[in-house]
């Protein structure tokens, strides 16, 4: 019986090791967060505008963002916090989601954008090819683990 309870106690441990690495390892990895000067550039520029809130259907204690949108011509911005994780992509879609079953089922309409790498502000250049007036909200997910994290409408 004491092998038993120190050989569950050995595997329970070493997942929440694991599980811990996972979570940490995007935050140890992450480059620095952008400039509030270079957010501020886009937000003058923005033509739209928006706010993440950490409220959303999906969003829990490990998945979620806060903080405000803008969109210029060339950039996609955001000044305040997400939820550390690994893998985050920033989608334009053309109708505002916030469950995971919603995003899935509206995935094939969205275009996704580029890479969020960093957890505090982030600034994401937006393709000449993709016109955010055909789009309402901004998605972020993660593709690793197929999570929703946030949306914000802008139009």
């Amino acid at each position: 019986m004491k092998k038993l309870i120190l050989l569950l106690s050995h595997i329970s441990i070493g997942f929440l090791g694991f599980a811990a690495g996972i979570y940490m390892l995007p935050i140890l990895t992450a480059p620095p967060s952008p400039v509030e000067t270079d957010l501020k550039v886009v937000e003058q520029q923005s033509q739209y505008t928006g706010s993440f809130k950490r409220d959303l259907k999906d969003s829990d204690a490990l998945h979620w963002g806060e903080g405000s949108l803008a969109i210029s011509q060339d950039a996609i911005s955001m000044m305040g916090e997400l939820a550390p994780g690994p893998d985050y992509k920033l989608y334009l879609s053309p109708t505002f989601v916030e469950t995971e079953a919603d995003f899935l089922r509206l995935k094939s309409k969205m275009v996704q954008v580029g890479d969020v790498k960093t957890f505090e502000n982030f600034l994401v250049p937006l393709p000449s090819t993709i016109n955010p007036a055909n789009y309402t909200s901004v998605i972020i997910w993660c593709e690793s683990f197929g999570q929703f994290i946030t949306a914000a409408k802008y139009r």
